[in-house]
Order: structure tokens, then C-alpha cells, then sequence
């Protein structure tokens, strides 16, 4: 027997229905679609590609391997990953935006990156693969976005081979004050200029800034994964704490 979800819930500072966040995700994202990787060198400058790389090189892939990465949008986790497993592997980039997910499909094709990879449009609460079926998933700034994290943590935990793990690449909170204090200014000033300079869309970023202060920081984050069962459960602090990645185990 399924309970009732909650009457509501966050979407940035705004209080909503619960059964309306998805929705207005898929907005945000149909939005800044078309400008999202240049937004995303200009807003970290350039730093986002190096929270990748290092997310990357802790997966233990090894090729014929398979790997998910969930919220992939315009594919940079998920054609690291492809080179990872190689040609005998398998890497499915799923999104449930489909503008997100032709953009990531267009950019790997672009980048010669076919045949080891195929692209599922999915809600990561509602994951449509068979148990135990990756070696690896991975979500990268996507997690925020998600209505009912919970869930999409179960869900990713039910995907993982025994074994397998779970890394989340997600913005999280400063570790010293100062510094949360100028990421506070940043945020709240200049990300929605440049939203408006670059994108046509300041709102969209607004919230984008407003989503990661809802987000559960570091220690909370670990609490989340070991209620959905994930074992081995740490993280590492990037830049400051101003991302974090965190991993844990399928056993």
C-alpha cells in the first residue's frame, strides 16, 4: 500500500505542491537547455570540469563494465564514463528533461562517442532497470532537483550490482563561514545577472542558487544514503566544501 505524498514541498525558497516540483524543474532545465554548458564554465570558471574529472577517477571502472549516470544533462560525467568502460561496455545517460537529454545525445555523437552508450529519458525516483544491473551510477548536480530524494537513493542503490557503487557530485555547504559568506553574494547577486546577461533568464538561476540552500549539507547527505541502504558511506569536500562528492556501496 503506497502512502500519499506530502501536501508540499521545497522548489528553491518557494513552498509547492508536491506533485507539481517535477514540473517546474523541467522548466528551469527546458530553459537554460540551450546555454547550459556555457553558463556552467562562467559560473564556476571552469572549476565544474575539474569536480568532474575527479569524480571520475574514483569509479573503479574497468572496461565491459556498466555504468548509469542519472540527471546526466548535456553528458560530461557520462562520456568520461563511456571512455572508461570502452567499447565492450555500457554507459546509459538517463534525464527525465528530454532537452537536456538530446543535448547530451548530440554532444557525445559529436565527440564520437557511440555505440557504448544509449540515452533513457527517466524520473530518477521510478529508475526502469532491472535490479543489480550497473557497476556504477552516478548523478552530478542533479540530486537538488529531485522531488522525493529518498526514494531516487533507493532507487539508485536497487540499480547497483552488489558490490557497485553510488557517487554524488552535488553543490553542498562551505566549510568556513567567510567563505559561505561570499558564495552567499555570489549567489544571490551575480548568478541571476548572468542568468539574465547569458541566458535570458534570471528566475531559472535564482532558483538554481535557492535549491542548493535547501540541500541537505554534507553530514546530511551521508544520513540520506545509509537510510536507503548504502554502505561505506563518506565524502570529499571540493573547493571548500562548496561541492562535495559523495560515495557509497551496494554490499
Amino acid at each position: 500500500m503506497t502512502q500519499d505524498p506530502p501536501g508540499s514541498t521545497d522548489f528553491g525558497f518557494q513552498q509547492v505542491p508536491w506533485r507539481d516540483k517535477a514540473k517546474r524543474v523541467r522548466a528551469v532545465f527546458d530553459s537554460v537547455a540551450d546555454r547550459y554548458d556555457l553558463m556552467n564554465d562562467l559560473m564556476s570558471a571552469g572549476a565544474h570540469r575539474l569536480w568532474k574529472h575527479f569524480t571520475l577517477s574514483l569509479t573503479g571502472l574497468k572496461p565491459a563494465d556498466r555504468a548509469l549516470d542519472i540527471a546526466g544533462g548535456t553528458g560530461d560525467l557520462a562520456a568520461g564514463l563511456a571512455r572508461q568502460v570502452g567499447k565492450s561496455g555500457l554507459v546509459v545517460l538517463a534525464d527525465i528533461n528530454p532537452s537536456m537529454l538530446q543535448h547530451g545525445r548530440d554532444r557525445l555523437t559529436n565527440r564520437g562517442l557511440t555505440g557504448n552508450v544509449q540515452y533513457v529519458q527517466a524520473n530518477a525516483e521510478q529508475l526502469p532497470f532491472p535490479d543489480e544491473s550497473f557497476d556504477v551510477v552516478t548523478i552530478g548536480f542533479g540530486l537538488r532537483n529531485v522531488t522525493d530524494k529518498a526514494a531516487a537513493l533507493a532507487a539508485m542503490r536497487r540499480a547497483l550490482k552488489p558490490g557497485g557503487q553510488l557517487l554524488v557530485l552535488e553543490f553542498s555547504t562551505p566549510v568556513l563561514p567567510a567563505l559561505g559568506r561570499l558564495y552567499d553574494a555570489y549567489s544571490f547577486n551575480l548568478l541571476p545577472w548572468l542568468g539574465r546577461a547569458v541566458a535570458g533568464d534570471a528566475e531559472s538561476y535564482r532558483y538554481l542558487a535557492e535549491s542548493i540552500r535547501r540541500h541537505p549539507d554534507q553530514e546530511g547527505l551521508i544520513e540520506l544514503m545509509k537510510t536507503a541502504g548504502l554502505e561505506g558511506c563518506r565524502y570529499h569536500n571540493l573547493t571548500g566544501g562548496i561541492v562535495a562528492v559523495h560515495r557509497g556501496y551496494r554490499y
